[in-house]
């Protein structure tokens, strides 16, 4: 647990890895501190490793959006959730491999997160992971559609993003949303050394290659992100 709650997220290197640890003493929401914090370290990255590693706690990596806000309004849950498209988008086209360890819980924007790293290791322990905004009566933003579409299997597509399902990990690695499960002990560790493995190949061809994949869908969903945030609605509980 973090020693103090106000840091939501914290930046370490560990041997050429940069390792942010999502950690709000509760159950890591995506708040627009951790936002910051989130961009903080990605720029740390970029300067200081060759990967990151993005880590939840012992059995959260994040329950989605701080619902502080987004129940303080519609205006200001349209603020978050654009900045939140916003670090998503800055996570799917970081130029240096990003692996996440999904320790527990990621539901919502914790499960976008999920999509948008490169690589999804996950914890055998109990856990719930997908998009439940349907669930909770609140529209996908489109960058949330396009993360779905294009990391989902698509036979389960319908099943994760229209109609809400909820997955246990090895449901989640059927559905998309996990490349591989291990024990709950070795998740961290795991994803950090899968980083480190990763942050060896050349950067300029990792990065060439997977803006090649992405940079269209994030040129375009960025461009649209404050129009797509007037169509939101906040959550009905």
């Amino acid at each position: 647990m973090s020693d103090d709650a106000t840091i939501p997220v914290t930046c370490t290197i560990d041997d050429g890895v940069a390792v942010l640890r999502i950690d709000d003493g509760k159950v890591n929401v995506v708040s627009h501190r951790a936002i910051e914090l989130l961009h903080a370290g990605l720029d740390r990255a970029l300067d200081e490793a060759s990967a990151v590693a993005i880590v939840g706690r012992e059995g959260k990596l994040s329950a989605g959006f701080d619902l502080t806000e987004m129940t303080a309004g519609v205006e200001r849950t349209r603020a978050l959730v654009g900045a939140g498209g916003r670090i998503l988008m800055r996570i799917f086209g970081h130029p240096q491999p990003v692996v996440v360890a999904v320790t527990g819980h990621a539901l919502a924007a914790g499960a976008l997160l999920v999509l948008a790293c490169d690589t999804r290791i996950g914890g055998d322990g109990p856990a719930k992971i997908g998009l439940n905004e349907t669930a909770i009566g609140m529209g996908l933003p489109v960058y949330a559609v396009e993360l779905a579409a294009a990391r989902l299997a698509p036979t389960h597509l319908t099943r994760a993003a229209v109609q809400a399902e909820i997955f246990d990990p090895p449901g989640a690695v059927a559905a998309g949303y996990l490349d591989r499960v291990v024990r709950a002990p070795e998740c961290v560790p795991t994803a950090i050394a899968e980083a480190r493995r990763l942050g060896r190949y050349r950067t300029s061809a990792y990065r060439h290659t997977k803006l090649a994949l992405r940079q269209e869908m994030i040129d375009r969903v960025l461009a649209g992100i404050d129009a797509d945030m007037a169509s939101i609605e906040a959550p009905s509980g």
